[in-house]
């Protein structure tokens, strides 16, 4: 759970990412970065691939869509010799399940476009920040140290 203080910087960070231009997917995978202390401008703009309910296509929430991704750089699989993570495809349940039922939006859907037409660009920052407390949580859950990784390597 974060202190006020933390939440008061994490809303900083998050408001200047945003002011930089990033979308919802690509702010959650930086702090993941950041937390590691890795950097990966190439995963980066991967992720705004993501972004905009798939490029205003009216798809899936970039929120919901990058706190998936989160759990599988965290518990995914990259390399031939890594396994994964046995608990990752019931993470990712769980956060679509969380979404769906409990991130605050009276619809029950995780469509950018249905997110959108209700509450507009004012609900983003509340989405991704929750997005990325949950997805702390089930990592924490389940072991995985969002600081060193399961598979993270230099």
């Amino acid at each position: 759970m974060m202190y006020q203080e933390e939440m008061d910087d994490f809303q900083i960070r998050l408001a200047t990412l945003k002011s930089q231009g990033f979308h919802c997917s690509q702010i959650l995978m930086l702090l993941a970065l950041e937390r590691t202390g890795r950097k990966n401008p190439d995963l980066v703009r991967a992720m705004g691939g993501i972004a905009k309910g798939l490029w205003n296509g009216g798809e899936t929430c970039g929120a919901l869509l990058g706190g998936a991704c989160i759990l599988g750089f965290y518990a995914g699989r990259g390399r031939p010799d890594e396994e994964e993570d046995p608990g990752l495809s019931v993470m990712v349940s769980s956060l679509s399940e969380w979404f769906r039922s409990e991130a605050g939006l009276s619809l029950g859907s995780t469509r950018c476009s249905d997110i959108l037409d209700e509450y507009g660009k004012t609900k983003c920052p509340q989405l991704v920040r929750s997005v990325w407390i949950k997805t702390t949580e089930l990592l924490e859950a389940n072991g995985i140290d969002m600081y060193e990784g399961r598979h993270l390597e230099e």
